[in-house]
C-alpha cells in the first residue's frame, strides 16, 4: 500500500493531513525522531511541524521521549493504533445508535432519488442489504452482485432471509439462489438493453438500478408502492422458476418456446433512454 494511500485512509478515520504525514514518518522511521527530521521526512511544514506532533501526543498516537540530542518522538504501533481506532468508531456507533433513534421525527415524506453512475448504484444497493435485518431479495447479474456478496453474507449470518435471482452461472453463490434460465441471460440482457440490478431489504426499501458498459441509472426508494413493485418483481421470477421445475416433464419448455401469449410478452419493445419491462 502506497504512503498516499495509507495517509488518505487515517484521514478517513479523523487524523488532519499533517497529522497522517507525521505519524507515517514516525512509523517508517525505526527510531526515535525530532521535530526537524519530522518535517524532513513527511512534508509537514516546520512552522507547524511541532504543533502536529503535540496533536499525535494528545491523541496516543504518538509518544515524547528522551534522546542524547534532546527530545524526540516515536509512533504508537500501527497494530495497537488501529485497534485503539476501532474501540472508539464502535463506542462512537453505539452512542449514535442508542441516540440518534431518539431524535428522528416520523416520516413525512418518502424518498426517491436518483443513482446516476455505477459506483453510486453499488454502494446504496449496499447501504439497503446492510440495513436488512431479517428479509432480503437480490436479482442481477454476477458482475454486478459480486461486490454486494461479503455484505449480502454478513446479513445471512446475523440471521436475514436471504433470496437470490442471478441471471448466469455463479460459481459463489450466496443466499437461497435461483438461477435465472428462461430466458437465457444474454437474451434478456439483449431485450432489456442493459443488466438490471434488485435489492429489497424487509419491504422497507429498495434500489433498482440498470447498467450497460456506457451508462447507469437507477434510483433508491423507500416508498412502499415502488418498493413492493420491487420486490414482487424478484419473487415472480422465483416462483415463476419453481413452476418450470416443477412441471419440466410436462410440457413447460415447449410452452415456453411455443406459447403465443408468452412469445407477445418476450416481443415487447423496451425502451432504450430508462428503465424497459423485463418478463423472463
Amino acid at each position: 500500500m502506497s504512503v498516499l494511500r495509507v495517509t488518505g485512509e487515517l484521514q478517513r478515520l479523523g487524523m488532519s493531513g499533517y497529522e497522517a504525514k507525521a505519524y507515517v514518518a514516525l512509523v517508517a522511521s525505526g527510531e526515535p525522531v525530532n521535530g526537524y527530521e519530522v518535517a524532513k521526512r513527511s512534508g509537514v511544514p516546520r512552522s507547524t511541524v511541532y504543533e502536529t506532533l503535540g496533536k499525535l501526543v494528545g491523541r496516543g498516537a504518538a509518544y515524547e521521549v528522551r534522546t542524547g540530542d534532546g527530545m524526540g518522538y516515536v509512533p504508537l504501533p500501527p497494530a495497537s493504533l488501529l485497534e485503539r481506532m476501532r474501540r472508539d468508531f464502535d463506542r462512537t456507533l453505539e452512542v449514535l445508535e442508542n441516540e440518534m433513534p431518539q431524535l428522528a421525527s416520523p416520516t413525512q415524506v418518502r424518498l426517491v432519488h436518483s443513482l446516476a453512475e455505477r459506483r453510486t448504484l453499488l454502494d446504496r444497493a449496499e447501504d439497503v442489504v446492510a440495513a436488512a435485518r431479517h428479509e432480503l431479495f437480490v436479482s442481477g447479474w454476477p458482475e454486478d452482485l459480486d461486490e454486494l456478496k461479503p455484505t449480502v453474507r454478513r446479513a445471512e449470518e446475523l440471521g436475514c432471509a436471504v433470496s437470490t435471482v442471478v441471471f448466469g452461472r455463479d460459481q459463489d453463490q450466496v443466499g437461497w439462489t435461483t438461477e435465472h434460465r428462461y430466458s437465457s441471460p444474454e437474451i434478456v440482457e439483449a431485450n432489456l438493453g442493459r443488466r438490471l440490478l434488485v435489492v429489497v431489504a424487509d419491504r422497507a426499501q429498495a434500489v433498482i438500478g440498470g447498467l450497460t458498459g456506457e451508462q447507469t441509472w437507477g434510483l433508491y426508494t423507500d416508498d412502499p408502492a415502488a418498493v413492493l413493485l420491487a420486490v414482487d418483481y424478484v419473487r415472480h421470477d422465483i416462483a415463476m422458476h419453481l413452476v418450470a421445475e416443477r412441471f419440466a416433464e410436462h410440457g413447460f419448455a415447449e410452452f415456453w418456446a411455443r406459447d403465443p401469449g408468452i412469445e407477445r410478452l418476450r416481443d415487447m419493445p423496451t425502451s432504450g433512454e430508462g428503465p424497459g419491462e423485463q418478463t423472463g
